[in-house]
């Protein structure tokens, strides 16, 4: 080994024991000055002080409100610990009834919609994803309506859906069909005008996400498949779904907390009827702060639906990546 050669074996038993090179870089970076230390919290300064205002500080006192017997027109707000929890479990209690209806209401849309929501727009990426004339007209078509706020969306289908004066109602009555079905007045149709005007409305956004997700995917994969003589579904399988299990999870994730905050679409269009089969949970704790002034109450609700959507998403967490993570180890 010649002299010249003794700088790059020393750089390389450098590289390959990282834990060498560590007093190198602890003398770098006291070599820096003073004032250069500071410069990433100096740049983190903002996002930190608008996190601490719009989160920290809002968590904080919700967390302070549930504890107390809280109404803002009323000098006195008496300190209650946590029976505004308690009332929400005890069966004595009228609280704890509506709640729980309001619960069942959430989890039911969530449940209909979801599947929909994360299935659908799966095909449609899958659709879009190929090569045919006219995709980025389709691509815009089907995003299109998820630039649309939810008071436009919500109006426009009342009126599509309206059991009198409906257009829905007449062309079914114009084929044949019973003309008089109660879109936005009877069970279990409710639930059905409230899951396809979300899926319309939503549907472009989930598949946008599926779209990028499947133009990451490396083609020579695929290229690889097929040479193996892997059919259609088998490179969907082995390859697209693998692929997207990142993308999937965010979407499932995302879905679940869509579906379980839903308030506009029940509010405008069915403004939580017939009766309160279709009052989610939002529109109850909404009424209960905002109506009945009883803020206390209603931050315990939302806290109690934090903490569920919350265990929620660590099952799926643990159900998605679990056993990846198992099988990696191995």
């Amino acid at each position: 080994m010649s002299a010249a050669d003794v700088p790059l074996v020393e750089a390389g038993a450098a590289e390959a024991g990282g834990a060498r090179s560590a007093p190198g870089v602890g003398r770098l970076r006291r070599d820096l000055p003073r004032a250069a230390r500071w410069t990433p919290y100096v740049f983190l300064a903002p996002y930190l002080a608008l996190f601490c205002v719009f989160v920290v500080v809002p968590v904080a006192l919700g967390v302070w409100i549930s504890l107390h017997d809280w109404d803002p027109f009323l000098p006195s707000r008496p300190w209650v610990g946590i029976d505004n929890y308690a009332d929400l479990f005890r069966s004595d209690s009228p609280t704890r009834g509506h709640f729980w209806r309001a619960l069942r209401a959430t989890a039911i849309f969530t449940a209909l919609s979801v599947p929909v929501l994360v299935t659908l727009p799966l095909l449609l990426a899958l659709v879009l994803n190929q090569r045919f004339p006219g995709r980025s007209f389709f691509r815009a078509m089907f995003f299109a309506p998820y630039v649309l706020g939810v008071a436009i969306v919500a109006l426009m289908w009342r009126l599509l859906l309206d059991p009198h004066i409906g257009v829905i109602n007449h062309l079914l009555g114009k084929v044949g069909l019973p003309a008089g079905t109660g879109w936005t007045t009877a069970v279990p149709w409710v639930w059905v005008s409230l899951v396809g005007m979300t899926v319309w409305w939503t549907l472009g956004y989930n598949a946008v996400i599926y779209l990028a997700g499947l133009q990451n995917i490396n083609r020579e994969l695929y290229d690889a498949a097929r040479i193996d003589g892997a059919t259609r579904w088998q490179q969907f399988r082995h390859v697209t779904v693998p692929g997207l299990r990142p993308v999937f999870v965010f979407v499932v994730t995302m879905t679940v907390l869509g579906s379980a905050n839903m308030f506009g679409q029940a509010y405008l269009l069915t403004g939580g009827g017939p009766g309160s089969e279709t009052r989610t949970i939002i529109m109850y704790i909404a009424e209960e702060g905002f109506r009945s002034f009883r803020l206390g109450a209603a931050a315990a609700m939302s806290y109690v639906q934090a903490v569920l959507l919350a265990l929620v998403n660590l099952g799926m967490f643990l159900l998605f990546f679990g056993r990846g993570g198992d099988e990696e180890a191995r």
